[in-house]
């Protein structure tokens, strides 16, 4: 199972410091509004007129709201990432795997509640932003990188499909949750976390 090479969206990556910092205020436009209007009500004018940058701004980065989207998506898994590394960082070696994957599973959930546009993004599964799989297989590649070293495992075809596994498992779980409830149903998170500790100790322990 090899790695899913990384996605990219933009059609110009930003050089100079005014440039990214303009990207980053087309992206938090693009999250506000998807929280506000839908998916299917965003546009790349509305964007810009939020993030109060001149049309072809945005354009010089996307071609149309869907690589738009796909870039937040992007950007969410990467400050995810640093949010879990943070948080285990802190949390040291002491607790094992499943210190790791309740760091993992919380970050999440707190991005779901509280990063803008997450609800619909996340890192790419919840709007046609490209093929559904690759959403997930990219954050299991991420966890596999992050946490082989911290679970003193080889970060081998066996710890991916183990993490792709429960990627999948999880995603499932905790959207179903927060249909249930908007913040989160906690007694189908408390099970998804029971079923990932079940699964996860067949081959962490």
């Amino acid at each position: 199972m090899k790695p899913v090479p990384p996605a990219t969206s933009l059609r110009r990556a930003p050089v100079q410091r005014r440039s990214a910092e303009r990207l980053t205020r087309i992206l938090d436009a693009c999250a506000d509004l998807l929280d506000e209007v839908g998916y299917d009500a965003l546009s790349t004018r509305a964007v810009a007129q939020r993030a109060s940058v001149p049309i072809g701004s945005v354009y010089r980065f996307f071609g149309n709201k869907r690589q738009m989207a796909d870039a937040l998506a992007q950007r969410n898994l990467e400050r995810y990432t640093v949010r879990v590394t943070e948080r285990l960082r802190q949390a040291g070696e002491d607790g094992g795997w499943r210190t790791a994957m309740d760091v993992v599973l919380d970050e999440y959930l707190e991005m779901k509640r509280t990063a803008p546009g997450f609800s619909l993004v996340d890192f790419g599964n919840q709007i046609p932003v490209g093929a559904r799989a690759e959403p997930n297989h990219r954050v299991a590649d991420r966890l596999t990188d992050l946490l082989s070293g911290y679970l003193d495992h080889e970060p081998d075809e066996d710890l991916r499909r183990v993490f792709l596994i429960a990627v999948e498992t999880a995603d499932t779980l905790v959207h179903l949750a927060f249909r249930v409830e908007p913040e989160g149903d906690q007694r189908i998170i408390d099970e998804a976390r029971e079923m990932l500790r079940a699964y996860l100790a067949r081959v962490l322990d």
